[in-house]
């Protein structure tokens, strides 16, 4: 007899006795701490692994030592939700933490610079959260990037300015190679691919990863995930740094695009181009039609391509 297999997921159900008041919030808390997320108010969901498994178990037996009840379950998804909707509960709870930690980041560098403890102090949070981001959550670039400078101004001497660009890098060969990004493509990984395919190399090919690392083989260059030659720098969102690095600011097509995509992914309002909410309710309606990444990269340029070709016939400031 063949054995089932088990499944992508594990669901804890709970009652708790009405006392203490206080035990809903601790497990609450605990629940938190581990990084589960409610499904459909009914069950808190991690991703199937023997450590989560163990960590359940756990909280299992606390909330039966405190008077209550619960079942942990192997769960599989077969309707109502899929497992890209569930993964994107993980990936919002996260980008919730690491948007967090980026506003933090900085207010302490508007302020100056930080001291030691303050750094230490997010990067111990930063670290917390990495190690709950099961899928590679989109924030954890903001992040990083805002860590990463607040640990340069403190190393800064105060007289050199903050604006002195950085030493070039050396140049890229674009042509040929494989495109690496994460899976479950959304707002600025679909657009980057867009870009690269259109104006770039129009026999690029994609491949699709775990966003939490990578390591990319020879002919493989990444973008819009940790490490990545080309990813979020600064301000700039991965669509900007690309046309940047590939030399397209010159079309104003694009850069007005580019606008589009940054206020879309960072959510800044940097730009606030009318425009915005159209191309982010097509780019929505893809990637509800389907899961499938080169499908919804196939399905988003074309409304892209309308954009650009919009922006080209008119004059693309507001």
């Amino acid at each position: 007899m063949t054995a089932t297999p088990r499944s992508d997921w594990l669901a804890l159900l709970h009652q708790l006795p009405t006392k203490p008041p206080y035990l809903r919030v601790k497990i609450w808390r605990r629940l938190q701490a581990i990084g589960a997320v409610p499904l459909k108010n009914a069950a808190h969901v991690l991703p199937r692994s023997e450590a989560n498994e163990a960590t359940l178990l756990e909280l299992l037996s606390e909330i039966v030592a405190s008077g209550g009840e619960a079942i942990l379950l192997d769960a599989q998804l077969i309707a109502g939700q899929n497992d890209g909707d569930v993964r994107a509960l993980f990936d919002a709870a996260r980008d919730a933490d690491y948007d967090e930690i980026a506003q933090t980041a900085r207010r302490l560098l508007d302020t100056g610079p930080a001291s030691g403890a303050d750094i230490a102090k997010l990067q111990k949070r930063f670290a917390e959260v990495a190690a709950l981001d099961f899928f590679g959550a989109h924030g954890r670039q903001e992040a990083e990037a805002a860590l990463a400078e607040l640990d340069r101004q403190r190393y800064q001497h105060p007289d050199v300015s903050r604006s002195e660009p950085a030493a070039a890098d050396e140049p890229i060969e674009l042509q040929g190679r494989t495109w690496v990004t994460r899976s479950g493509v959304h707002v600025d990984r679909i657009a980057c691919a867009w870009l690269i395919r259109r104006f770039i190399d129009v026999d690029a090919r994609f491949k699709f990863v775990d966003g939490r690392s990578y390591a990319p083989a020879p002919g493989e260059l990444r973008f819009d995930m940790v490490d990545a030659e080309f990813t979020h720098e600064g301000d700039r969102c991965s669509f900007e740094t690309l046309l940047l690095r590939a030399s397209l600011t010159n079309d104003g097509a694009l850069v007005a695009i580019g606008e589009i995509i940054h206020d879309l992914d960072i959510g800044d309002a940097k730009f606030n181009r009318p425009e915005t909410s159209g191309l982010g309710a097509m780019l929505s309606g893809v990637c509800a039609s389907t899961d499938d990444d080169l499908q919804r990269i196939a399905q988003a340029s074309n409304a892209l391509n309308q954009f650009h070709a919009f922006f080209s016939t008119r004059k693309t400031d507001r």
